[in-house]
């Protein structure tokens, strides 16, 4: 069992009782002050004092009460008090833990604000005061009363120095004593944020600020970022030892381990809006800045930390479970997302790796942001709940049939020429008319939105990362029927161009059962009409069309141009060498095999060994091998339908149904087992 003793009164010690009191953990938490064990939730097995004790009453206190572990968490500066607890913790033999402070870092010693004399390191209080001494100026001293009483020795520091202290009877007493009285004392509890510390400097107009380097938990970056920005002189009074130990985080996962807590992360995933901290929600914004641990690509990351803030530059979400695996002090982890977690985000993928990664007790949450698509659609004054929604940034995405079938179409870019891209394409399909509005780094400063035809835009040079707004006043929906006539067939050498007819195309379509994702191989494509329908019916999806004939290629070409089929690929040559190099099919229609069908069958289900097979056969013998086919190779829910459709002809007042050719249409899927 554990029972730890904290020496607090510093921000990490605070945060370690916190820590420790939430975990139901037994421990006891010194303070120097009452005010600081004021600070402290009391309950049964966690309590609290705030007196000072000398080594040899910290021996007797730890024989007394038994305790397992000390964490002394004490301010950098009380070097006599760590030297007192960690020798009695030596006589009696208990294991002892230092939390140390990380320098806040801010420009070092060799920063460039250190070499233009606007910082200057000093090694102790008196020092400070003589380098003051012979300046002018009024002088903020940060350092506590304690120390106060050494700025007495300034001339004129009555009228010259400004001290920040705490809000205690006693210190307000003390220093009225050494002469601080009225507006020179300034009597707050921190923690101070930048903007504080600006306005002190600015409201009493100081040309100093003197601080000790508390670390980051001590404010230390704020009051540097604030004398900088305000063109003050800053004093820093260097720490007088340099101590090994723990930081905090550390600390927590010496005592996480120690005392066995389990790991019960919260973790928020936060869309963070455009980029610039203005588009964010304020419960993204809160749940950023309170969050022991921010996670995000380098833009959401710098977005979104705070000051002295934790920060994990990773968006993979296999790697970001493995870091909060391997550091369970964290329990309060925001990631950062672009945009709106709901709107193509990594944030599905990231809670499904988490939820299954983690512990179960870990509670996981999706905080909503401003999209780029709210974001835009505002800016241009569009409405865009009837616009398609679409993303290629990253992943494909059939863009010319979406702004084809919509009247509006809302889409993210991710290429350096996908604006020109996209133009060009719309132009060879005939939609050189197309409006597009086009946003580029939307919310910063140098935004830039405007519009103008795709036919203007073949050669802009834009942001890789850019927005659009497709307007098209002429969409043309696909209602599930193309008729023969509607295809291109005007050459008279294209006219010997074979094309499956409209009803043997319906029931065809019907067996092949396209999801609109699907990859499809069109084998032996002729005119191309069934590659078109596939691509329509597979919009999201990839239709490679595989022909021999040089005029079968153009004529495909043409009518996949015609109906903007922009996902519909031809591939000229013979089948199954053609097939060589094209991504595994998850279906395929054979209808001309050029007498290879048990090879293209094969090389289709080493490629993909359950997918989905439709062959049309004209002649018995293309029958015959078919079906010989579907006994040798591992098919199942093998069907054979025939089709024989009639048109009626009209003789004078008189219709006459004339027959086409009968069809066998052959369905099957790969699966069973040899």
């Amino acid at each position: 069992m554990c029972k730890i003793l904290v020496f607090a009164g510093t921000a990490e010690g605070y945060a370690l009782a916190e820590y420790l009191y939430e975990n139901e953990i037994q421990a006891h938490i010194c303070t120097a002050t009452e005010y600081g064990a004021r600070k402290i939730k009391e309950r049964e097995g966690f309590s609290c004092s705030g007196t000072r004790m000398d080594k040899g009453e910290i021996q007797d206190f730890l024989r007394e009460k038994g305790f397992t572990h000390v964490v002394d968490a004490t301010h950098p500066y009380a070097a006599q008090v760590s030297s007192n607890i960690r020798g009695a913790c030596e006589e009696t033999g208990t294991p002892y833990l230092r939390v140390v402070r990380e320098s806040a870092g801010a420009d070092g010693e060799d920063g460039e604000d250190h070499k233009n004399g606007q910082v200057h390191y000093v090694d102790s209080i008196e020092a400070a005061v003589d380098l003051l001494e012979g300046t002018t100026g009024n002088i903020l001293v940060t350092t506590g009363s304690k120390e106060l009483a050494a700025f007495t020795r300034l001339t004129d520091y009555t009228e010259r120095v400004y001290a920040r202290v705490l809000s205690l009877p006693a210190v307000v007493a003390s220093c009225a004593e050494l002469g601080f009285t009225g507006s020179h004392l300034i009597c707050m509890q921190g923690p101070f944020s930048q903007a504080m510390d600006e306005a002190m400097l600015a409201q009493w107009d100081c040309r100093y600020l003197v601080t000790k380097d508390t670390g980051q938990a001590g404010g230390f970056q704020e009051k540097w970022d604030a004398a900088i920005r305000r063109g003050a002189q800053l004093v820093v009074i260097g720490r007088p030892v340099r101590e090994q130990g723990d930081t905090l985080w550390e600390c927590k996962r010496k005592l996480q381990k120690i005392c066995q807590i389990p790991y019960r992360p919260r973790i928020a995933l936060v869309g963070i809006g455009m980029g610039d901290p203005g588009t964010m929600t304020l419960a993204g914004r809160r749940a950023c800045q309170e969050a022991d641990l921010l996670v995000g690509a380098g833009r959401m990351a710098d977005a979104a930390k705070s000051p002295g803030q934790q920060v994990l530059r990773e968006y993979r979400a296999d790697e970001i479970l493995a870091y909060l695996l391997k550091h369970p002090e964290y329990e309060k982890v925001a990631v950062a997302l672009s945009g709106d977690v709901g709107f193509y985000s990594g944030c599905r993928s990231l809670m499904d790796t988490l939820a299954k990664g983690l512990p179960p007790e870990a509670v996981i949450q999706a905080l909503p942001g401003i999209s780029s698509l709210n974001y835009f659609m505002a800016k241009i004054g569009k409405s865009w709940e009837t616009a398609a929604l679409v993303s290629a940034h990253g992943r494909e995405c059939n863009l010319i049939h979406q702004i084809r079938a919509h009247a509006g179409t809302f889409g993210i870019l991710g290429r350096a020429q996908g604006i020109s891209a996209l133009a060009q394409k719309l132009c060879a399909y005939g939609m050189g008319d197309v409006r597009l509005y086009v946003g580029e780094h939307l919310s910063y400063p140098r935004e830039k939105i405007f519009s103008a035809c795709a036919r203007e835009l073949v050669d802009y040079e834009g942001d890789p990362l850019s927005v659009f707004y497709a307007e098209n006043p002429d969409p043309v929906v696909y209602l599930g029927r193309i008729r023969d006539g509607d295809f291109i067939r005007n050459a008279a050498d294209e006219k010997n161009v074979p094309m499956t007819k409209e009803e043997v195309r319906t029931v065809s379509l019907s067996k092949l059962e396209l999801p609109v994702d699907a990859v499809c191989y069109d084998v032996g494509a002729g005119t191309g009409s069934l590659s078109v329908e596939m691509a329509l019916r597979a919009f999201e999806g990839r239709v490679y069309a595989v022909e021999k004939q040089p005029q079968a290629v153009a004529l495909i070409k043409k009518n996949a141009q015609k109906f903007g089929r922009d996902n519909l690929e031809v591939v000229e040559g013979v089948a199954p060498k053609a097939l060589e190099g094209l991504p595994a099919p998850t279906h395929c229609f054979i209808g001309g095999s050029s007498g290879n069908l048990r090879e293209i069958l094969e090389r289709i289900l080493e490629k993909n060994a359950q997918v989905r097979l439709v062959i049309n056969c004209i002649t018995l013998e293309t029958l015959q091998e078919s079906m010989e086919a579907m006994k040798a190779l591992p098919f199942t829910d093998v069907e054979v339908v025939q089709v024989m459709a009639s048109r009626a002809k009209t003789l004078g007042r008189y219709h006459m149904m004339m027959g086409e050719n009968p069809i066998y249409i052959i369905s099957c899927t790969g699966g069973r087992a040899r």
